[in-house]
């Protein structure tokens, strides 16, 4: 039962980190006036809802309640996902990617966390692998994207 309550809790983290994920994205593509921005931050915060919702079922099976928890209560990934809404009120975009790159490396770090953990999430451990790689590509992408924008400003 204790092993349930650690994973309950340990997926309720994750899941108020795609959460604030998400909702740091929705945002970002509302502020940016790139139309390639706005479908890119869209896709991705389409994506933290659904990997939200996956982890939602695994609490269900080990006999939890989620409703699908709201982001935000995290300290510093609250505090990172704040410096994103700063950077969106600027509608710098070059801003608004390095924000972002923040909290998706936060994300990562929580997910790490998790996975260092594989005998109390043995039977999701594939999931969560899969999802903290496609949060590490969505980082790439980033990553790559505010560097292209860096290098036009620099011209």
């Amino acid at each position: 039962m204790e092993n349930n309550n650690e994973i309950i809790s340990d997926l309720k983290g994750l899941i108020n980190i795609l959460n604030d994920g998400k909702e740091g994205y929705y945002s970002a593509a509302e502020t940016t006036d790139s139309p390639e921005l706005k479908s890119l931050f869209t896709g991705f915060a389409t994506q933290r809802e659904a990997y939200a919702n996956e982890l939602t079922a695994h609490i269900t099976q080990h006999g939890g309640h989620s409703e699908n928890e709201s982001g935000g209560i995290l300290g510093a990934l609250h505090r990172t996902w704040i410096d994103i809404k700063q950077a969106l009120s600027s509608k710098d975009d070059i801003a608004i990617l390095s924000a972002i790159e923040t909290g998706e490396k936060a994300a990562i770090e929580k997910f790490d966390a998790a996975l260092d953990d594989q005998a109390i999430h043995a039977d999701h451990i594939e999931l969560l692998q899969k999802q903290r790689t496609a949060i590490r590509e969505a980082l790439n992408e980033i990553e790559t994207y505010r560097g292209r924008l860096e290098g036009l400003n620099n011209l």
